[in-house]
């Protein structure tokens, strides 16, 4: 089996926000990580969302061209997830050629295939600004939830989905102008309607879904599907081959997820030896794993997918989409267009990405909405990675260092207390690994955290500093032992922290595959043997105190 994993795309305007990474992006990449050291081939692609109303509203508020823009925000968004460890295969954008191409071959398909209807539509007109509105250029009040920064194409709030002409009181993006007004506009349409039954087969036959995900996938088909405008008034964006129809684009959520194809063909065609239609046609050994937040489930659930159906050709569905709830901010959510909460190039700022990677991991929001506070953080890096992790590291490799000369010793015997702390390691490294095969990250990370434990527990029993004093030989083979419990811990945290799980197998002098061990291997005592050499790293976390925590809460407005 091969894993082609592809999380939502992050959209181009600022950088994106802890919430953004939880939703996607970092299950992801743990999920990615895990596989490729189980030995499993994967392939994880991701890229900037980069067409679109937003798009040009920041680039208009910034004084650039869209494209100057895009191409400046894409290097910015791609250096920070290189530094929160994201392990893209390739990490590419919506508004290459290679989208181009792929979009309007799609649409060529569906066209064909009768699929595509063209009509007139009431479309917003601002007259102060001179231009027809795309649905996101207009804002206004939910008329489902009452939200009143609503957009003219989903309600950021309730989810619901919605035409500009369904808002009250609508304004202008642009200006906030609400001299408004309806005027006739040509826009081809994709007949959800016709393609219901495909869809529901198809999502019928995936019951592992997440309750989350089929619910809303089964919201919409219940509610029964209706045509959906894939064009809109703008010139940014791929633009539409159909006569009548210059100076018009796709929608960006049209184009947007034929990305993940054209950002795997732009991989493949960095090396001979790739060939990217294996992925996506010739797939019968491909395991495809979708991850994003809720607001983007039903354009994965039931647009994407009909999309593919509708061309008739073999491209590859998605087996598993793995969707998130909110992860909010005190209370309230984070948001990109209101600057709420904490921003990725922020986080990075002031603490490792480690520390975030552990705590988001560990308050994912997969059963429910989850908050994320400062003091939640200030817990999970003081009492599980400095004391229980960082803590258990620094002391066992020191007092190795200063006893036995910076070499792992040999002597005594494993008794009891060690053939214990083996069985409950093993117990908990296949939990890890069924939570990581099952997408369950919380859980997953609480058993990590279990298993930091369990060798604290060893270490406070056996008291090696102690029993040095009495029987060296028997402290010689705690010290032995726990040297290789350190391994262990290595191995089952890269994939949650690796650039934590780096130091720590460099310290031990790990070779390239003593690093790359499977979870159901792991666990051996006997790997690191007597007289090898190991170097004691320098404290792996920095507790947060309460001044900080203080002055983080006061900077980010998190009171």
């Amino acid at each position: 089996m091969r894993y082609l994993i592809t999380s939502a795309l992050p959209y181009i305007n600022g950088i994106n926000h802890l919430g953004n990474l939880v939703g996607s992006m970092l299950p992801a990449d743990v999920y990615a990580r895990f596989l490729r050291q189980e030995g499993e081939k994967v392939l994880f692609i991701c890229g900037t969302d980069e067409h679109g109303t937003p798009a040009e509203l920041a680039a208009l508020e910034e004084g650039l061209d869209v494209a100057d823009y895009c191409q400046r925000q894409y290097e910015r968004q791609a250096e920070v997830y290189q530094r929160f460890g994201l392990s893209f295969d390739y990490f590419g954008r919506t508004s290459s050629q290679e989208n181009h191409e792929l979009t309007q071959n799609f649409y060529q398909c569906l066209d064909e295939n009768g699929f595509i209807k063209e009509e007139e539509i009431s479309q917003m007109y601002s007259l102060e600004d001179e231009r027809f509105l795309p649905d996101r250029y207009v804002i206004g009040t939910c008329p489902n939830c009452g939200y009143q920064s609503a957009r003219g194409d989903q309600c950021e709030n309730c989810t619901s989905v919605l035409n500009p002409t369904d808002l009250i009181q609508p304004r202008s993006a642009i200006s906030g102008s609400t001299n408004l007004e309806v005027r006739q506009s040509k826009h081809l349409f994709l007949e959800l309607n016709l393609l219901s039954s495909k869809v529901e087969s198809w999502v019928e036959e995936h019951p592992d879904w997440s309750s989350l995900t089929r619910s809303i996938a089964k919201k919409w088909l219940n509610e029964g599907l209706q045509k959906r405008c894939i064009t809109r008034d703008l010139n940014w964006g791929i633009p539409v081959p159909r006569t009548g129809f210059e100076g018009k684009v796709f929608y960006v959520w049209f184009d947007a997820p034929i990305g993940y194809l054209a950002m795997t063909k732009a991989w493949s065609d960095r090396a001979e030896e790739r060939n990217w239609l294996n992925w996506w046609q010739q797939s019968e050994d491909v395991r495809y794993v979708q991850f994003m937040a809720k607001d983007n489930l039903p354009f994965h659930t039931i647009m994407f997918p009909a999309m593919i159906l509708g061309t008739g050709k073999p491209w590859k569905l998605a087996d598993q989409i793995k969707g998130f709830n909110w992860l909010n901010y005190y209370g309230g959510k984070f948001s990109t267009s209101s600057k709420r909460g904490v921003f990725l190039d922020q986080a990075l700022d002031i603490l490792p990405s480690d520390c975030w990677r552990y705590t988001l991991l560990a308050i994912s929001p997969e059963s429910s909405d989850s908050s994320f506070t400062w003091e939640q953080l200030q817990t999970k890096i003081n009492k599980d990675l400095a004391d229980k992790l960082g803590n258990l590291i620094n002391r066992i490799l020191k007092f190795a260092a200063s006893r036995f000369d910076s070499r792992i010793p040999m002597g005594g015997v494993p008794g009891e207390a060690e053939q214990r702390l083996e069985a409950q390691c093993k117990e908990l490294m296949d939990t890890i690994c069924q939570c990581l095969h099952s997408l369950e990250f919380r859980k997953a990370t609480n058993a990590l955290c279990a298993l930091w434990t369990i060798g604290n527990q060893y270490i406070d029993e056996q008291a090696p500093w102690k029993l040095f004093k009495e029987n060296p030989e028997q402290a010689a083979m705690v010290i032995r032992t726990s040297i290789n419990l350190i391994r262990i811990y290595a191995l089952a945290s890269y994939p949650f922290i690796p650039s934590t799980a780096r130091q720590i197998f460099d310290a031990l002098g790990l070779s390239e595959s003593e690093r790359t061990s499977s979870f159901n291997s792991a666990v051996d005592f006997s790997i690191l043997k007597p007289d090898r050499p190991f170097d004691v790293p320098a404290p792996l976390f920095q507790k947060l105190d309460d001044e900080q925590v203080a002055r983080f809460k006061s900077h980010f407005g998190g009171e």
